[in-house]
């Protein structure tokens, strides 16, 4: 099966464009998924400032034109070579899904076929046609675990020649997670930050993206999860007031549905109970608030737990991209996900 596992990226990297021809790359981590497809297409010997070479497609280009795709990665280029096509956004699956079926059933085509997928399950079109298959690969973007972070962590410093103490990397850890792009960009800050010191101390982590442990987040998610709207302003004022980012709540808020989102598709897939996963995904919560996530695991379903989870971890690289507006962003989003967390469980 044309499928790896998410460590096995860096391995098949040097080697893939002599492998495969179609690439599906997906998963709940969307900057994990921009930066994989970022890499792949640095290794396809393609200019990408060449557009007779160079192809970059949205989903919604094939709305209306479904044999688009087939059209441009069996194409010659105009001064011969191959041709790389670049396809990502969001919208219908169905167009690529049909695309993908002519591709894969016909000879293997010349040029290669990059896809930026989101958070696919198991049972999704696009994985199903592209994980048996010979010219492709699917390729999973999970979040960034401690080690893979502090890989991260180390390559970001190491360019710029700079060591970090353990105090310090433990602080810089609880800020990092949930996007790749993100956490790159909060390190890269801090060196910046740090730029003619040999060492980086725990008050540089500190002083540039926040005390994480100033006060505890877990009052305002599980307002969030309860729905509880009231309470999450009292929680958020309390935050704020101590000086701790909001920033970090909504990096928070977007690890807990992933894991949600993960607990639920397990459920489902084998359908158990809420309380048989929470026995065998959920150990390391706290007891007091498993009661809160087997009830959540009751009132979301999959699919508005992954657009749920896509919504914030979209709000989580806003924050990073416009500074300025982080309170507000996080602020709204927060809001917004304890309104859906009411009304599911005003349905159930």
């Amino acid at each position: 099966m044309a499928e790896i596992k998410a460590h096995e990226f860096e391995r098949l990297l040097p080697k893939a464009a002599q492998l495969y021809r179609i690439f599906l790359i997906y998963g709940p981590d969307r900057g994990l998924v921009s930066e994989r497809a970022g890499e792949l297409a640095a290794k396809a010997g393609v200019s990408q400032d060449d557009p007779f070479s160079f192809t970059r497609l949205d989903l919604s280009d094939l709305q209306g034109d479904p044999g688009r795709l087939v059209d441009e990665v069996n194409s010659v280029g105009l001064f011969g070579g191959n041709k790389l096509v670049w396809l990502r956004g969001n919208g219908s699956e169905k167009p690529l899904a049909d695309a993908l079926q002519v591709l894969l059933a016909g000879p293997e085509p010349e040029n290669l076929l990059i896809i930026e997928g989101g958070d696919l399950k198991k049972t999704n079109v696009l994985r199903k046609l592209c994980e048996p298959a010979k010219l492709a690969v699917a390729i999973p973007c999970y979040a960034d675990d401690v080690k893979s972070l502090n890989l991260l962590i180390d390559h970001e410093l190491s360019a710029e020649n700079l060591r970090i103490t353990a105090d310090a990397r433990e602080r810089l850890l609880e800020g990092l997670g949930g996007d790749r792009v993100a956490s790159r960009n909060e390190i890269r800050k801090l060196a910046l930050y740090c730029r003619g010191n040999a060492v980086i101390e725990e008050h540089h982590v500190t002083e540039i993206i926040g005390d994480a442990s100033a006060i505890s987040t877990d009052d305002a998610l599980d307002c969030v999860l309860k729905g509880d709207l009231p309470g999450l302003h009292r929680a958020i004022q309390k935050i704020v007031s101590s000086k701790t980012p909001i920033f970090l709540v909504l990096q928070s808020c977007l690890r807990q549905f992933q894991l949600l989102d993960l607990m639920r598709a397990e459920m489902d897939e084998k359908r158990s109970q809420p309380a048989q996963i929470m026995q065998t995904m959920g150990r390391h919560i706290h007891f007091k608030r498993k009661p809160l996530f087997e009830k959540a695991l009751r009132s979301w379903t999959g699919e508005a737990l992954a657009r749920e989870t896509n919504r914030l971890q979209t709000a989580v690289l806003h924050s990073r991209q416009k500074a300025v507006l982080e309170d507000t962003i996080a602020f709204q989003t927060l809001l917004a996900t304890a309104l859906q967390s009411a009304r599911g469980a005003a349905r159930g």
